[in-house]
């Protein structure tokens, strides 16, 4: 049942996997036994790997809980590949924040993701991780970032990269956005063309179905507001037949295989096109849970993020169509 639509948000970063969320809860608290007996039953689905020890390493990141893991565990497997997701974050940040110490972290993490790569060949996370270090060679100085693409119309990138995650998890989420990510950086045009390619080609139930309301959302954004506003972007194609061809995917999806930010764009991409009967099911699917994008994105300004979310979900429940964001 949908919760109330004056509740406020809930943004957790494990969302609706409740063993992660109680994982995060004792690992930001400096506890990472149960983090460890997470990963270790967790094994081989490689989905689920990889989103949760994507989770971990950003919770991670912000302590010295792996020290601390290290010296009383250090032949965890667990400990090894959270090791490398926190030196990638680390090395995305520093880049970020233009560090002076960005490049020497950037090599850090490249040599641990070849090692992870190398320790367990069938873990798709390590090129998950290459492929999430790739925005940092702007210069495309790395081979493996010049790779040609299968398809003639994508031009050359880190595709083997991309190939080499998906050889070891085909349809891999994070793999599928750390390309997005590339190509909205690098160029745009790419960008379009490869989540078309990726979202027509993937089978029906897979959150992958979500990757063209990321292109949506990126539009609103680079329109002038009144421009998009006006013009009902929502209402429009390729717009709306996006977020209907997300939607029957969902419902055809396993429970609880879509995270909380491909649900929450499916929510606001529903809302926007004035699809609120969807739009409650799948609000109700999010429950108190909920991610700052799209909201932080689409609305005014980013103070205003929330109070867009909550209005969205009170218009959801009242089947009101006046939306407009």
């Amino acid at each position: 049942m949908i919760v109330a639509s004056s509740t406020r948000p809930v943004y957790h970063p494990a969302g609706l996997d409740d063993a992660l969320r109680a994982a995060v809860d004792d690992l930001r608290a400096g506890r990472w036994w149960s983090t460890g007996r997470l990963l270790a039953a967790t094994g081989e689905d490689w989905g689920r790997r990889t989103s949760r020890t994507q989770v971990l390493a950003v919770v991670a990141a912000r302590s010295t809980v792996l020290a601390d893991w290290g010296r009383e565990d250090p032949e965890s497997p667990g400990l090894a590949i959270l090791r490398t997701r926190v030196a990638v974050e680390h090395a995305l940040t520093a880049a970020e924040a233009r560090s002076p110490q960005a490049r020497r972290l950037e090599r850090a993490a490249r040599e641990s993701c070849w090692a992870a790569a190398e320790a367990v060949p069938s873990d798709p996370v390590p090129w998950v991780c290459l492929l999430a270090l790739a925005v940092l060679d702007r210069s495309r100085a790395f081979p493996e970032h010049r790779q040609p693409s299968l398809d003639p119309m994508l031009p050359p990138g880190p595709w083997g990269l991309l190939r080499e995650a998906l050889r070891r998890d085909p349809g891999n989420r994070e793999a599928h956005h750390r390309m997005l990510r590339y190509w909205q950086q690098f160029w745009r045009p790419a960008a379009a063309d490869f989540v078309n390619v990726a979202s027509s080609t993937a089978p029906a139930g897979s959150p992958l179905a979500a990757l063209p309301l990321y292109l949506s959302v990126e539009r609103y954004r680079n329109e002038p507001r009144r421009n998009a506003v006006v013009l009902r972007q929502w209402l429009r194609e390729p717009h709306f037949s996006r977020t209907q061809r997300a939607y029957e995917s969902w419902t055809v999806s396993v429970p609880g295989s879509w995270p909380v930010a491909d649900l929450s764009y499916l929510a606001h991409a529903l809302w926007a096109s004035a699809q609120m009967g969807p739009a409650v099911r799948v609000f109700a699917t999010l429950g108190p849970f909920a991610s700052r994008a799209p909201w932080s994105l689409v609305a005014d300004s980013p103070d205003r993020a929330e109070a867009l979310l909550l209005t969205a979900r009170e218009q959801a429940l009242a089947g009101r169509a006046t939306a407009l964001a």
